[in-house]
C-alpha cells in the first residue's frame, strides 16, 4: 500500500505537535516536512524536548522549513494555524494538486456573511470554498472522499454534534431550548500565552468564558441545523478547566412526548454501530478515559421529573477534537482504514 508524504504547516503549535506524535505511529504516512514561522531553521526538539532523537532513531531530526518547502515535498498538507491564515495555503495546494487538511476555522462555515460576523473578516479566497468539505467522519464520511480541501471540525463542535446527532436525526428531542454546557482543558486555547492561561489564574480555578459569544457557536448551529433539517439555535457556555487536555460537554434537551430513555439508547446504538471511535456508556463519562485517544465517549441520562434528556460527551480536544480527527480524515481521503495510526489506547489512570 502506498506511503503518503505528509507535511505540517504550523508544526510547533499544540495541534501541530499532536499531529507529529500521531503520524509517527502511522504505517502509511511518511512525515517529510514541517514549518513554523516562529522557529524556522530550528529543529523540532529545540521547541519540544520530547521530540529528541532517541538511540534507535525512532524520531528522526526534522528542521523547520518554509511553507513553500512543505507544500513542494508533500502529497498531503496539514495546517494547524490560527484563523485567517489557511486560505492562501489551500489555494497554493490546489494549484499543485495537493490535498489540504485545515485544522483552523477558515473553511468550516458555509456562509461568508456568517464568517464575517464572527471572525470580523471576509473570505480571502471565496472562489476555492466550493472545493472544501466540512469533515466530521461519523456524519458525512462519503462526502469527504475525493475532496481537495478538508475543513477539520472544531473541538467543541465535535463533542456537541456527536453527542446530539442520533437524538436530533431521529426526532427524539425538541429542537428548541438545547443547552450545551462545555468544559475544556487549557490546550484548547493554543500555545500562545494569555492572562487566563497563567498558572496562578488557572490553577484551582474554574470559570466560564465568552458566554454567548464563542466563535464555535455558528459552527455548532450549522452542523445541528444540517442534522435536523431546520434552523437550530443553542445556548452554549464554555468553561476552562485546570487540566491540560479534554472536553466534557453536558447537553440538556427536552424529550419529545412519549419518548423513553430506552428508545433513545437504541437509536444511539443503531447510529453508532460499527463506529470505531464512538463508545456508549450507561455511566457518566469522564475525560480521563479518552485522554490521548481518538475516542468520543457518550452517556445518556434522563431526569424524569423535568422530562430532560442529559447527554454527556467526552473527547480529547487535541486528538478527536483536532489532530486525531484530521488524521482520520486523511485516512478517508487516502482510502485507508479510518483507525490507521489512531488506535491509541487511553491510559488507565
Amino acid at each position: 500500500m502506498k506511503n503518503w508524504k505528509v507535511g505540517i504547516i504550523g508544526a510547533t503549535g499544540y495541534g501541530g505537535a499532536e499531529l507529529i506524535r500521531i503520524l509517527y505511529n502511522h504505517k502509511n504516512a511518511e512525515l517529510v516536512a514541517l514549518s513554523s514561522v516562529s522557529f524556522e531553521g530550528k529543529n523540532m526538539s529545540d521547541v519540544y524536548a520530547s521530540f529528541l532523537q532517541n538511540c534507535g532513531g525512532y524520531i528522526k531530526p526534522m528542521t523547520l522549513e518554509s511553507e513553500e518547502a512543505v507544500i513542494e515535498k508533500s502529497d498531503i498538507i496539514f495546517a494547524a494555524l490560527p484563523h485567517g491564515l489557511s486560505e492562501p495555503i489551500a489555494a497554493a495546494c490546489l494549484a499543485k494538486g495537493k490535498r489540504f487538511i485545515d485544522l483552523g476555522a477558515d473553511f468550516r462555515l458555509e456562509e461568508e456573511e456568517t464568517y464575517k460576523a464572527w471572525y470580523k473578516k471576509p473570505f480571502d479566497k471565496p472562489e476555492i470554498h466550493g472545493e472544501a468539505i466540512y469533515a466530521l467522519p461519523e456524519l458525512n464520511r462519503e462526502s469527504i472522499k475525493g475532496k481537495s480541501i478538508i475543513a477539520n471540525p472544531g473541538c467543541y463542535p465535535t463533542s456537541a454534534a456527536l453527542g446530539l446527532f442520533p437524538a436530533l436525526k431521529n426526532c427524539l428531542i425538541e429542537k428548541d431550548g438545547i443547552i450545551i454546557d462545555a468544559k475544556s482543558g487549557v490546550t484548547g486555547a493554543g500555545r500562545k500565552l494569555s492572562e487566563t492561561g497563567h498558572f496562578a489564574n488557572l490553577n484551582e480555578g474554574f470559570a466560564p468564558y465568552n458566554i454567548g459569544g464563542h466563535r464555535h457557536i455558528p459552527e455548532i448551529e450549522q452542523t445541528l441545523s444540517d442534522i435536523a433539517g431546520k434552523p437550530i439555535s443553542i445556548t452554549f457556555v464554555p468553561h476552562l478547566l485546570p487540566i491540560n487536555r479534554g472536553i466534557l460537554s453536558t447537553i440538556y434537551t427536552k424529550l419529545r412526548p412519549g419518548v423513553t430513555l430506552e428508545q433513545v439508547y437504541k437509536a444511539y446504538e443503531k447510529a453508532y454501530s460499527g463506529e470505531t471511535f464512538i463508545r456508549l456508556s450507561t455511566a457518566p463519562v469522564n475525560v480521563k478515559n479518552v485522554k490521548y485517544s481518538n475516542f468520543c465517549d457518550i452517556s445518556l441520562h434522563e431526569d424524569k421529573r423535568t422530562n430532560t434528556l442529559v447527554i454527556v460527551s467526552a473527547i480529547d480536544n487535541m486528538v478527536k477534537g483536532a489532530a486525531g480527527q484530521a488524521v482520520q480524515n486523511m485516512n478517508i481521503l487516502c482510502g485507508l482504514p479510518e483507525e490507521t495510526g489512531l488506535l491509541l489506547i487511553p491510559p488507565a489512570f
